[in-house]
């Protein structure tokens, strides 16, 4: 190999040790699957956005709230029923349900068993939204440590190969420490795409799940208001 195939990209991994190899090996695979969860979760954000603002319409029109749940009922042999359409479903439902068992007459009981069945929804809905964004956090933080581990060793192989020359020369070291370095660039390229995904993901799961609790407590007037008006 000549001195440019050596200081080539490929040559410098391709002659870095075992061990720095396998240091790049883990970064590349930890940057590939955060490109894949970041994709999925700017999606996966996006279409919770535009369903939040698409039923809080249709919910805040003014229509029957029966007819808004059966409309659901009939969508949800079509997609999935998630955000804020499935914390409206699981009160309604048990609202429903415990009036239907004679309950109507202790109002406090229907409230907490509707309220109690939205808090279950919320739960499973913020772990919906925050799904993949502890991944991102720790590839974020941990993987330039990673890639300055093998920079670490690969200096340190570099320094112990002159041990064994008679004369030491900028030449003789130099693709030791340029393939060293190649594991602090590949850290850092696996860790900056995830921090500024993890950051912006972050407040934008933030933003959805206030939206949810906003709605889940304006729902619960509107039941509240109901169960004692009957």
């Amino acid at each position: 190999m000549n001195a440019g195939e050596q200081l080539s990209l490929w040559g410098l991994v391709s002659s870095a040790s075992l061990l720095v190899q396998l240091v790049m090996g883990l970064l590349l695979l930890a940057s590939l699957i955060s490109w894949v969860m970041i994709i999925q979760r700017g999606l996966y954000l996006g279409h919770a956005k535009r369903s939040m603002v698409k039923f809080e319409r249709n919910f805040w029109s003014g229509g029957d709230l029966n007819t808004l749940f059966l409309d659901g009922n009939a969508a949800s042999q079509q997609r999935d029923i998630d955000g804020v359409e499935s914390i409206f479903r699981a009160g309604f439902a048990e609202f429903t349900r415990l009036r239907q068992q004679g309950k109507a007459n202790n109002p406090e009981a229907v409230m907490e068993g509707s309220e109690r069945a939205m808090r279950v929804a919320l739960s499973r809905e913020q772990e919906r939204v925050e799904m993949n964004l502890p991944f991102l956090a720790s590839v974020g933080s941990v993987s330039p440590y990673i890639g300055l581990f093998g920079t670490v060793w690969g200096i340190m192989n570099s320094f112990r190969g002159l041990a064994t020359m008679h004369q030491a020369t900028i030449a003789a070291v130099a693709p030791g420490i340029s393939e060293a370095l190649v594991a602090t660039a590949m850290g850092l390229f696996a860790a900056i795409p995830a921090v500024l995904a993890y950051n912006r993901y972050a407040a934008k799961a933030e933003s959805l799940l206030a939206g949810y609790e906003t709605f889940a407590e304006e729902f619960s007037a509107i039941l509240h208001r109901k169960v004692h008006a009957s």
